[in-house]
């Protein structure tokens, strides 16, 4: 939904004042001042002021702000949530409550005048694509008007937005004669890494250097804009029915010559905070059923006079296993003492 003239609904909490505007100048008093009684356009508190009135009203409606994100307000009616995005004049309201989203457009509508834009399809340069598999987020819009403003739509594809090993340097290379440009193309597309996470290394590196950039470094963002071109329709997909939570699952197997005789393939009971955590969590559960294994087969006589061998591909989870430091950053899990 879009506001109609929604600065011009905010409230100044303070006294403002402004020359009297061209065409309404008093004859009488042309040293006169205008004091403000309400929000106006280009004024620096416009949008403080009209985010308060919105607010309120939100407030007002049993929705709340959430603490994450002040321009993000939730209500809770049941088990259902019904929520709505302010990003100055315009919101996204959304939820699984149907019969108080529509209250709250209704409502809405009443208080300010709306204009309801429907299903999205466009928002901040951002494009929604909702279909049968999911929902898409992709700035193919933005991407095509990136290439044609300097001149790149008809360049030809390339698989890589750097060269494979390229080396960066501050100080080689020629200087490049218009950094605004280069700062420029940067700039945009640092704002197209919102739904291509596969540029945002690329990008992240040429924005080093901005303040002193080469011819080189010209070259290497063009690169950017070529890879941009031929993958120009990938995106972000969301797709229905994801994960009902993000606990890894622990796994091991266990042989006795060519024969498997245990086994594990069970979802860990908490949730961990890395690849790494979860790496090592596997590897002391296997360390445990390993010490087991060995004292059953010594109770049957069978005593194993080696070490029994641990394979685990997580490069990280070795050293950890290796090194009996804590570390605060890791949820450290005390290994079982080797028979």
């Amino acid at each position: 939904m879009d506001v109609k003239n929604a600065f011009l609904h905010g409230e100044l909490d303070r006294e403002i004042y402004i020359c009297q505007p061209i065409g309404f100048q008093s004859q009488d008093h042309p040293e006169y001042v205008c004091k403000l009684r309400k929000a106006l356009y280009r004024l620096k508190q416009a949008p403080r002021a009209w985010y308060g009135k919105i607010s309120e009203f939100l407030t007002h409606s049993c929705y709340s702000v959430a603490s994450a994100d002040s321009r993000l307000f939730v209500k809770v009616v049941g088990r259902k949530l019904a929520i709505v995005l302010v990003y100055v004049d315009d919101s996204i309201l959304t939820g699984d409550c149907e019969e108080e989203i529509l209250l709250t457009k209704k409502n809405l509508s009443v208080r300010f005048q709306m204009k309801e834009l429907g299903q999205i399809n466009h928002f901040l340069g951002l494009e929604v694509d909702c279909n049968e598999e999911g929902i898409c987020l992709h700035q193919k819009k933005y991407s095509e008007d990136l290439l044609k403003k300097f001149g790149m739509f008809n360049c030809k594809p390339i698989s890589t937005p750097l060269e494979p090993n390229a080396k960066m340097c501050v100080h080689e290379g020629k200087d490049l004669g218009d950094m605004t440009m280069y700062r420029q193309l940067v700039g945009s597309l640092i704002y197209l890494t919102q739904t291509r996470p596969g540029v945002s290394f690329a990008i992240g590196v040429m924005s080093r250097y901005m303040h002193n950039p080469k011819k080189h470094h010209m070259e290497v963002v063009r690169r950017i804009l070529t890879y941009v071109k031929s993958t120009i329709d990938y995106g972000l997909l969301y797709k229905k029915g994801d994960y009902d939570n993000r606990r890894s699952t622990t796994g091991y197997v266990f042989k006795l010559g060519d024969g498997a005789i245990s086994w594990c393939s069970k979802r860990q009971p908490t949730l961990s905070l890395s690849t790494t955590e979860a790496e090592h969590r596997v590897v002391a559960v296997a360390a445990q059923e390993s010490t087991w294994l060995m004292q059953l087969m010594k109770d049957l006589h069978q005593p194993v006079g080696y070490s029994v061998t641990l394979y685990c591909d997580n490069q990280l989870s070795i050293c950890l296993a290796k090194n009996h430091v804590f570390h605060a950053r890791i949820l450290w899990i005390q290994p079982p003492t080797p028979i």
